[in-house]
């Protein structure tokens, strides 16, 4: 694999980190999206090849037996998500940086990866009482499935020590501000 630059987004569900990788996508920082792979079904919104890379939890499964993953992680059980080998030759190979937007566990696992050619961000809601309302009010969650999602986030700013950077996504303007200043001063060293 080349060494090229690389930036990492994770934080908890619901607390803003896919909106604040669009915005550092729709700025000149020669950023290109690395698409994850999951197992997940797909959203209605959602299209295969753009947003996600959709496989069965088999299919899945057999490419982690091929090592076509650099990091891979079963997130809820049979849930898996993780990142194609394939994807970053393909961003670097274009001349560009990739940007991933994972989970914690495949954020840190990315920055151990790539060293210190990956800027690792971590998004925090500013509590967890404002990632609940945020996460009811996409009307997406049922009252277990809010409660899973609420506990794993607390579980997952545990691993905010290991992040090169926090931004506390309070203001979502400002936060994307502030990831954008990051990240060009990162790529501009």
């Amino acid at each position: 694999m080349e060494n090229g630059k690389c930036i990492i987004v994770s934080a908890p569900s619901g607390a803003g980190k896919t909106t604040i990788v669009r915005h550092l996508l729709g700025r000149d920082l020669g950023l290109d999206f690395s698409i994850s792979a999951t197992s997940r079904p797909k959203r209605e919104y959602e299209r295969d090849g753009r947003d996600y890379f959709f496989l069965t939890a088999d299919e899945f499964r057999q490419r982690i037996a091929e090592d076509a993953f650099v990091e891979w992680e079963e997130v809820y059980p049979g849930r898996f998500y993780g990142t194609l080998r394939s994807e970053i030759e393909r961003i670097w190979q274009a001349g560009r940086h990739p940007i991933f937007d994972v989970d914690v566990v495949g954020g840190i696992r990315l920055k151990e990866l790539f060293g210190n050619k990956a800027l690792s961000l971590f998004v925090s809601p500013p509590t967890i009482q404002a990632l609940e309302q945020r996460l009811m009010l996409r009307g997406t969650e049922t009252p277990e499935t809010l409660r899973v999602r609420v506990d794993k986030a607390s579980h997952e700013l545990s691993f905010i020590i290991h992040y090169d950077q926090v931004v506390i996504n309070d203001d979502m303007r400002q936060a994307c501000e502030e990831a954008y200043e990051a990240v060009r001063g990162f790529l501009d060293t």
